[in-house]
C-alpha cells in the first residue's frame, strides 16, 4: 500500500472563527482507536461543540463527535469520548499559561489527515461580544459589495 502524503481535510469549525477572535493556532496529534480512524477516513466528524482542555499537564479534546464505525463490532468507540492530544511540553505550558487569562479558551478549528496521521488544529481564542460579531459581518458584506462593484466596473471597461 502506498504511503499517504499531503493534507486531506475531514472537518472544519467555521463557527469558531465567527464566535471567537483567534489569537494563536497549534497543530496537535490525536490518540485514537482503530474504529475512530476508519470512521474519519469516511469523512465523518463534527467539531461544532468541541473544546480543548488542559488537565494535569495533558491536553484533551472534548465533545468532538466522531460517529461509530458502521462495520465495527464490540470494539467500537463511543462517539463523544474525551481524546488525548499530542503536543510538546513547551506548547502545553504556553497554552496553560495563556488560557488562564480571563476570556481565553481553546477551540478546535480543523480536523485533517496529514501524511496519513490524524491532526487537529486548535486555537487559543477570546470570545467575541455580540457587537463584534455584527461588525465582522458588516465588514465582510462591505468587502463583498466593493469587490462586486470593482469587478462590474472592470467588465464595463473591457466591454
Amino acid at each position: 500500500m502506498a504511503k499517504e502524503t499531503g493534507r486531506k481535510m475531514i472537518a472544519q469549525n467555521k463557527k469558531a472563527r465567527h464566535d471567537y477572535h483567534i489569537l494563536d493556532t497549534y497543530e496537535a496529534g490525536l490518540v485514537l482507536t482503530g474504529t475512530e480512524v476508519k470512521s474519519l477516513r469516511l469523512g465523518r466528524a463534527s467539531l461544532v461543540d468541541g473544546f480543548a482542555q488542559l488537565d494535569g499537564g495533558e491536553a484533551y479534546l472534548h465533545n468532538v463527535h466522531i460517529p461509530e464505525y458502521t462495520q465495527g463490532t464490540w470494539t467500537n468507540h463511543s462517539a463523544r469520548r474525551k481524546r488525548k492530544m499530542l503536543l510538546h511540553r513547551a506548547e502545553i505550558d504556553k497554552l496553560n499559561q495563556k488560557s488562564q487569562e480571563s476570556g481565553h479558551t481553546l477551540v478546535p478549528l480543523a480536523l485533517y489527515f496529514k501524511d496519513g496521521r490524524v491532526k487537529v488544529e486548535i486555537a487559543l481564542a477570546k470570545g467575541k461580544k455580540e457587537y463584534d460579531k455584527r461588525q465582522t459581518l458588516r465588514e465582510k458584506q462591505d468587502r463583498r459589495e466593493s469587490d462586486r462593484a470593482i469587478s462590474a466596473a472592470r467588465r464595463k471597461q473591457r466591454g
